[in-house]
């Protein structure tokens, strides 16, 4: 199977469960919603744990690919530092490895927080969707409040990071323009991009909540 083919009981345990043999899958990574309204299908970043070995790979290949340098006139993939990363992979002991990326909730808490008023021409917030349905931030309009980061890091996964200069949110997925950075480059294929039921839970994407129950089922301990 493919990466972009459509999910499998292996590759999508629906809200957030761990299979047999060690497998979750965090199918809220990194999704748009796609034009499929009578199943509700959404195109997801999903996690195999189990292949995945916390090389970092993913944070380096989206680091580059978002963070594009200028030479003589041409825009080429930057140097791919992991701190510019919008996916990253935290380290936990016993030894898990968790890639987190932007959830692009349904409800989006984090652009629900925004306090600016909507654009009455185009009905958004300084915190925004795009027409992919990942979230955007319009410099000009910001406050550099920090309440989607707060919102964020409350009911979702935390991911969204203030700039630490402007304050203002930054690290949320892009989805490198449907061509998933992350994905392409895993050299374990730890990381796939399929289509998935879009009514999962998301309450439990924290890393150190998605860690527990890793370490749970690995090793059979708590922590």
């Amino acid at each position: 199977m493919s990466k972009t083919d459509k999910y499998s009981r292996r590759h999508f345990l629906q809200n957030v469960a761990i299979g047999g043999g060690g497998l979750i899958i965090l199918g809220s990574y990194g999704f748009r919603i796609i034009n499929d309204k009578e199943n509700k299908l959404i195109k997801a970043i999903s996690v195999d744990f189990e292949k995945c070995a916390g090389c970092r790979t993913c944070e380096s290949s989206c680091s580059a690919f978002n963070n594009p340098i200028l030479i003589e006139g041409e825009n080429l993939n930057g140097i791919g530092n992991p701190h510019l990363s919008n996916i990253r992979v935290y380290h936990y002991n016993p030894d898990v490895d968790v890639p987190v990326t932007c959830a692009i909730c349904p409800d989006a808490p984090c652009v629900e927080a925004c306090p600016v008023e909507p654009d009455p021409d185009t009905g958004r917030k300084a915190l925004y969707r795009d027409n992919n349905m990942t979230i955007k931030n319009d410099l000009e309009r910001c406050i550099a409040c920090a309440q989607c980061a707060e919102a964020c890091k409350s009911k979702r996964a935390g991911v969204i990071i203030p700039n630490p200069e402007t304050n203002k949110p930054e690290r949320m997925c892009t989805l490198c323009n449907g061509s998933t950075q992350c994905v392409k480059n895993c050299p374990f294929d730890a990381l796939s991009y399929i289509e998935m039921k879009a009514d999962r839970d998301l309450s439990e994407l924290a890393p150190a909540q998605i860690a527990e129950r890793l370490i749970k089922q690995f090793y059979h301990v708590n922590i």
